[in-house]
């Protein structure tokens, strides 16, 4: 019943923010897998945590008809924390220096700078006056590309896309859960 569920909710959610309060967030713990196979600082994995409350409830909300938590308190945490798994979308494509814009339009949303090195890509929050390539997507069709809740292909009709087609093409894959 939903009183039960609600409940059980309310004491789930109590429990694990006092848990994560005992937390060395700084310290590094198990990899967050959609981020990539390297351990990572525990605050990512609670960031991780978060994301999968906070999409599953969107779901349940969608489901009932009912609004999200699009307010940018709910709603930044989440993006910005799913633009995490860009680096490991962009993968081994480009070459140093390259860099990939990504903006998230919307009060939740921002922009983002994917930079390769010699060995990787790593993003921050940021922009570049000229990227190698830029991904312009609405906060709603972005949570939704990188939890498979729209296909690469839906988020192509709706992003706007500019320079290397291989790395938008690329960045417009970000899947940010386990699936």
């Amino acid at each position: 019943s939903p009183p039960v569920l609600i409940d059980l909710l309310r004491l789930t959610g109590e429990q694990t923010a006092r848990y994560f309060a005992t937390l060395d967030l700084d310290a590094i713990g198990e990899p967050v897998d959609w981020v990539g196979p390297e351990p990572a600082p525990v605050w990512l994995d609670v960031a991780r945590e978060y994301t999968e409350r906070w999409v599953h409830q969107q779901q349940i909300r969608d489901a009932a008809g009912r609004p999200g938590l699009q307010e940018p308190e709910w709603f930044t945490p989440v993006l910005a924390a799913f633009v995490l798994g860009l680096p490991r979308a962009l993968g081994e494509a480009g070459t140093p220096g390259e860099t990939v814009l990504l903006t998230i339009t919307g009060e939740a949303g921002g922009q983002w700078l994917a930079r390769r090195d010699e060995t990787r890509w790593w993003v921050a929050r940021g922009h570049e006056a000229i990227p190698t390539a830029a991904v312009t997507l609405d906060q709603d069709s972005a949570w939704r590309l990188f939890t498979r809740g729209i296909s690469p292909q839906q988020a192509r009709q709706v992003a706007t896309q500019a320079g290397n087609p291989d790395l938008t093409a690329r960045a417009l894959e970000t899947v940010s859960i386990l699936a």
